[in-house]
């Protein structure tokens, strides 16, 4: 016998729930797939109390109301047996957890289950639990899990109470001369006070890698956020840069100065959303449109910077990609937005009236850490433009090549890299930035998106040359991150951008660098001066 579809409201949402968006029972509210993300694979463990494993709320806020039915390699436990611990160390007994006494389980909570008493061998287990939690009713899960000889896996030496003391790090230091013979002399000595200083920046803390830095420019800036003649701290071990990068700034200060404009910010986060088919899918994405002013507010409630300013959609196959983009202020803003995400989605998925099959917070299509076309198009941290007009006595004379020449090996290059399937047609936009990136406490690997710099030239009537490059995807910070250790925030504190209200000015001197190394390799490479230069200053002499 069919049964009818209500057309709307909360029927309708039970409706999916029991028989999905095709009309075929389904015995979950949530989707196993999803539902099985509660337990923490590999947690699995025998200790001096008994048997343990976590469950961790990746879902939504909810509330735990019991078990009715606990069994593990098919021996039921009894609730009698079983205790409930919380990161903040609140004990609970299991039978003292009903619908009248429920355990406040918001998004993020870890419960560790102890079972008194039980020791199972190694090797693989299963664990079957049915429970209630609300608002989802009653839910049920199979598990399989292994305990592992621990003994046979080497690990690095830590410390739960305090990772980051003297003694913590010495364990490591002895560890490593035991391990691999390796007597540490450079790396331990470091400024920096690790108890203080790097909670939350670095694991296993052993030391410092010694980075020479170096001082390029000064670089002289006409932005709207950055004005003035800024001296540059680089971070690199490649001979030359600095040079080259002070050359290209001299020709910029010759010149009048770099041109800066931010055109766009956003930082992004896409999930993806699976269904059965792709006409869910797209009725799904016209949902989240007509909810969007619901799903900004969930999204903001997580944060009082980030600033929900679109979602875009990208439709493949039976899968939804949505692309939220934020205003993240002065910081990156990956992990804020990740957060501000994970929020509205699980709005949207207790509130969709249809079925979702699987939902993950990441399709890759945020494209963190990776270039890619969309970012190219759509922007990904801060889009900047830096552009300046050299004169031909520039050109010839302090960077020894001629404007058409320039010019015309800025069409070759282009070319070369359409055919070679490169993410820039520049020289080495990347150089700088990494330099830059390590001297400012940057997230280095974000160099990956940030380099894909769009170059182009101009040859003018009298004969001077416009030069421009655009960033699409410059993922920067003052705010937050590695920016706040004491080394590299020396390194803000040079070009007078440390701390909140200074992103912006950043990124124009960010790009600004970019625009020195562009003229300094070109004029290089097009004057035949490349080879010699690196054989005069670089290692390889």
């Amino acid at each position: 016998m069919a049964i009818p579809r209500p057309e709307s409201g909360i029927l309708n949402r039970l409706y999916a729930n029991l028989f999905g968006s095709s009309g075929r029972f389904v015995s979950l509210d949530v989707p196993e797939k999803i539902l099985k993300r509660l337990y923490t694979y590999g947690s699995i463990t025998n200790t001096d109390e008994g048997l343990q494993f976590e469950v961790k709320n990746r879902l939504q806020d909810a509330e735990f109301a019991g078990v009715n039915r606990l069994a593990i390699n098919g021996e039921e436990i009894s609730e009698d047996r079983v205790r409930l611990e919380t990161v903040d160390e609140s004990v609970h007994r299991l039978d003292e957890v009903d619908g009248e006494n429920p355990l406040s389980f918001p998004v993020g909570r870890t419960l560790y289950v102890i079972v008194e008493g039980m020791e199972l061998p190694t090797g693989d287990h299963t664990l079957d639990i049915e429970f209630v939690a609300h608002p989802f009713g009653d839910l049920s899960l199979s598990i399989a899990d292994t305990i592992r000889d621990e003994e046979e896996i080497p690990s690095i030496p830590r410390r739960d109470d305090n990772n980051f003391t003297e003694e913590a790090i010495q364990d490591r230091h002895e560890f490593l001369e035991e391990t691999t013979n390796v007597d540490l002399e450079h790396i331990p000595h470091y400024s920096v006070d690790p108890e203080e200083d790097l909670e939350g920046n670095i694991e296993n803390f052993i030391g410092v890698a010694q980075m020479p830095i170096g001082l390029a420019g000064p670089l002289k800036v006409n932005g709207e956020h950055a004005d003035g003649e800024f001296p540059i701290p680089l971070a690199t071990t490649e001979g030359t840069l600095v040079a080259s990068y002070s050359r290209g700034m001299k020709a910029i200060n010759l010149s009048g100065g770099a041109k800066t404009t931010v055109t766009d910010d956003k930082m992004n986060r896409a999930p993806v959303f699976v269904f059965e088919d792709a006409r869910v899918a797209r009725d799904f994405r016209e949902w989240v449109f007509d909810h969007y002013d619901t799903i900004k507010e969930k999204a903001e409630e997580t944060s009082s910077v980030a600033e929900l300013v679109e979602i875009e959609d990208y439709m493949t196959n039976n899968y939804a990609f949505l692309r939220f983009g934020y205003k993240t202020g002065d910081a990156a803003g990956m992990n804020m937005v990740g957060k501000a995400t994970f929020a509205a989605c699980n709005w949207i998925l207790s509130e969709f009236p249809g079925y979702v099959e699987n939902f993950y917070l990441d399709g890759n299509f945020s494209t963190d850490k990776k270039a890619s076309k969309v970012n190219d198009l759509m922007t990904r941290g801060k889009r900047v433009t830096a552009e300046v007009t050299l004169p031909e006595e520039v050109l010839v004379h302090h960077l020894g090549a001629d404007p058409e020449s320039i010019h015309h090996h800025g069409k070759v290059g282009t070319l070369g890299s359409f055919f070679a399937g490169n993410t820039t047609n520049g020289a080495h936009p990347a150089n700088g930035l990494a330099s830059l990136f390590i001297a400012t406490g940057q997230d280095e690997a974000n160099v990956a998106e940030s380099h894909a710099a769009m170059v182009n030239t101009t040859l003018l009537d009298d004969n001077s040359l416009h030069v421009s490059v655009t960033i699409p995807s410059l993922i920067v910070a003052t705010y937050g991150g590695g920016t706040g250790l004491p080394t590299q925030n020396e390194g803000l504190e040079i070009l007078d951008c440390d701390g909140p209200g200074n992103v912006n000015k950043f990124a124009e001197i960010a790009a600004g660098v970019v625009l020195a190394g562009e003229l300094s390799l070109a004029s290089a490479i097009s004057a035949s001066d490349w080879v010699t230069s690196h054989e005069e200053l670089g290692r390889n002499r």
